[in-house]
């Protein structure tokens, strides 16, 4: 057992593996009748769907609560709502979870719900056409939103062939073609107690945490043979422009770098360097690109975090007749991480912002809950909490400009969507 000491931010931590291979997390705090629940799997979400099969697990995901062997969906919905619980389920890149909340009376039916769910969802084929149909109209409604359009374009530029390239979504091509036969298959494969990371936040000790959890999913056996893992293709940059033309009021500039996972060391600076381009009002990107220049309606940056290879991207909205001077700007303001030091007022300023929205994001129990499991499901495990906390405290100026220089000095992918789209060249 693993147990991390209480910190001024932070309750205490513990960890444990039960005997059928499940990980158990139970963050203890009993200021507030509630206990968060997340049932993650490991190595499952999209990065493990076949391409041809892109969105069965967000299917999947939408499906597992609209029955059991034992109970319909308006039971299960009645179940949920008649104690003012919560209930759901995702599909991410890197993993599935379901999440669960209650008071801490109710939740030991909460968890016995859960694991039904987890453990033998009957996937009607009614719901599974009705869930279809949803996506499906999402996936259309997407196409009709430039941001979307431009960063599909990006995210398929930059992983080609890798699950990482398509939307959680899927596409109206592959989820046209899902059938129960996959969905059962995907849930056969992933769903195994060895990958499952159970994280629990809220009035509950780690005894009671076990003694739960093992009424649950303790006769859970682990499958005879290891979890396989699709072999994904490795990503070498291979900067490419492409545009999409539509008559919009505005156009969509994205900048793409492919960049670090969150298992490598550069992963903290790289979150301190988005932060300072495109994190809020005072951003850089910002403050030059919107307040100085007035090239944007808007301006910002992500790096999503991921096991595999991420990407750092910053884009702009700037009118049609902008277009040639808003990529050349947004393109500079990179291009100066790598060539000019930030200053050691700039520096601080990042890393205020930066730990104190992490701050602001452990606030519930079930914030708590998904942190902390989603760290285990990551393979960094409960500690990278003050790890990462520390990292970036510790990150230089100097850091800053390395690790520019060695993802972002490169020429990125782009990626444009609206009018004027061709003055700058590029493919079509």
């Amino acid at each position: 057992m693993q147990t991390l000491k209480p910190s001024p931010t932070r309750q205490p931590i513990q960890r444990t593996t039960l005997d059928n291979g499940i990980t158990l997390i139970v963050i203890e705090n009993p200021t507030a009748d509630i206990i968060a629940g997340r049932l993650f799997l490991k190595n499952a979400g999209t990065r493990v769907e076949p391409l041809s099969q892109a969105g069965v697990s967000h299917l999947l995901s939408t499906v597992i609560a609209k029955g059991t062997e034992s109970l319909n969906a308006a039971e299960i919905a009645e179940k949920v709502e008649s104690i003012g619980a919560g209930l759901n389920a995702e599909s991410a890149n890197d993993y599935f979870t379901i999440g669960l909340k209650s008071v801490s009376e109710d939740f030991p039916k909460m968890l016995q719900l859960a694991g039904e769910l987890m453990r033998a969802p009957s996937l009607p084929e009614s719901e599974i056409e009705l869930e279809q149909a949803l996506t499906l109209q999402t996936i259309a409604a997407q196409q009709e939103q430039p941001f979307n359009v431009a960063f599909n374009q990006l995210r398929a530029q930059m992983y080609p062939q890798h699950p990482y390239g398509v939307s959680v979504l899927g596409t109206s091509e592959t989820v046209s073609q899902l059938t129960r036969t996959e969905l059962e298959a995907y849930h056969r494969t992933y769903f195994r107690p060895d990958q499952l990371v159970i994280s629990l936040a809220g009035r509950i000790t780690l005894e009671q945490g076990i003694q739960e959890v093992e009424k649950v999913f303790g006769d859970w056996k682990q499958p005879p043979t290891p979890q396989s893992i699709p072999s994904l293709p490795s990503l070498t940059p291979q900067p490419s422009q492409q545009s999409i033309p539509q008559n919009t009021q505005q156009t969509i500039i994205m900048l793409g770098y492919l960049t670090a996972s969150i298992q490598d060391a550069d992963y903290p600076t790289l979150k301190l360097i988005n932060t300072y381009l495109g994190n809020g009002l005072s951003s850089r990107l910002f403050v030059e690109l919107r307040e100085k220049q007035g090239l944007a309606y808007d301006v910002s940056a992500f790096y999503p975090t991921r096991l595999e290879p991420s990407q750092l991207v910053t884009y702009i909205g700037t009118a049609p007749d902008n277009v040639a001077i808003a990529l050349q700007e947004l393109r500079q303001e990179v291009k100066r991480l790598c060539e000019v030091e930030l200053t050691a007022e700039e520096l601080q300023a990042s890393k205020n912002k930066l730990l104190g929205q992490y701050a602001l994001g452990k606030q519930s129990n079930g914030q708590l809950a998904q942190l902390f499991g989603w760290y285990e499901t990551l393979n960094r495990g409960v500690e990278f909490d003050d790890l990462f906390q520390e990292s970036i405290a510790n990150v230089t100026s100097e850091q800053i400009q390395a690790v520019a220089r060695k993802y972002l000095a490169i020429d990125p992918y782009i990626s444009l969507v609206g009018s004027n789209t061709g003055d700058i060249g590029g493919n079509s």
